[in-house]
């Protein structure tokens, strides 16, 4: 079989391949191996599948339904595995091969790729994610070697600067959220092994629980950053009420209480993250997304 990325893997990994990077014309080559190697039957690759790797649904030999997925080292899949190890099924999609297989190519249980949290109405779209998520939040191996949320942010910082420094529409709101970030790293509380990425369209529907969380980009911090991204869920539908801004604020009480986070602080942490979304965006020429980000940022 021909493994044709999707459109939609080739934009996003161009927009972040360093250079001389070849990850997407060796996968091809690197997808036939993993498939022989597992003895594997491929039904299909996910399109539109996601943005950081390609998602093919097979069959194991024993007939067994599973997911294949192949993913460039810089979107650390053996940190994705050994978190899904931790986890071991609780909350997150099961590891089919826990401890082997090539670097980047992980063997998963298979889900119902078609069907995410995202399709419920949005009012029980938001209560199954964060019920799902806080099945995640548990503590990290004592001998990890996760990226920390004060080390990856410390990162993003950065780029941040760098983006502000030659534009002067966003720098009031880099400002804001750089200083937000300072106060928040500053005061963390306990931490907690988290997702990472999480969002409505990383749980899909399973057999052993109703959803299930996949995709991890996992991180060792406060409980608040991992919520964050969940408050923008479905941006451009916030942006286009005429009481938008009055909806995030209470969508960002009503996800703090739920989850017994401290509403300053998920604020803090949506604010950060929405900003470093819109000026990531705007620097790689997605100036639509840039606009809602930025936008809903304002809010904050």
């Amino acid at each position: 079989m021909a493994f044709e990325p999707p459109q939609r893997l080739v934009r996003a990994l161009g927009e972040t391949a360093p250079d001389g990077d070849d990850w997407l014309a060796r996968l091809p080559e690197v997808a036939d191996r993993a498939v022989a190697a597992r003895e594997l039957t491929v039904e299909r690759v996910q399109v539109p599948g996601g943005r950081s790797s390609l998602v093919v649904l097979v069959r194991m030999a024993d007939g067994t339904p599973a997911v294949l997925k192949l993913a460039p080292r810089r979107a650390r899949p053996e940190s994705e595995r050994a978190a899904l190890a931790h986890w071991g099924g609780r909350g997150a999609v099961q590891l089919l091969e826990p401890s082997g297989g090539a670097e980047g190519v992980l063997l998963l249980e298979r889900l119902h790729p078609d069907v995410s949290v995202r399709s419920l109405p949005e009012a029980k779209a938001l209560l199954e994610a964060a019920g799902t998520l806080r099945r995640l939040w548990v503590e990290p191996p004592g001998d990890h070697v996760f990226e920390t949320v004060e080390e990856r942010t410390g990162r993003q910082a950065e780029a941040m600067r760098a983006s502000a420094a030659g534009d002067a529409e966003v720098r009031p709101l880099v400002e804001a959220a750089l200083a937000a970030r300072e106060e928040l790293v500053a005061t963390a509380p306990e931490a907690r092994l988290l997702h990472g990425t999480f969002r409505q369209s990383k749980v899909l529907a399973g057999e052993r629980m109703p959803w299930l969380a996949v995709g991890p980009d996992p991180v060792v911090g406060e409980c608040a950053f991992d919520l964050a991204r969940l408050v923008r869920d479905r941006v451009e539908d916030l942006i286009a009420q005429p009481a938008g801004a009055a909806t995030t604020r209470r969508r960002v009480k009503r996800l703090a209480e739920s989850l017994e986070v401290d509403q300053e602080r998920l604020r803090g942490w949506t604010l950060f993250r929405a900003v470093e979304s819109g000026v990531r965006a705007r620097r790689v020429g997605r100036e639509r997304d840039a606009e809602l980000l930025l936008e809903f940022a304002g809010w904050l």
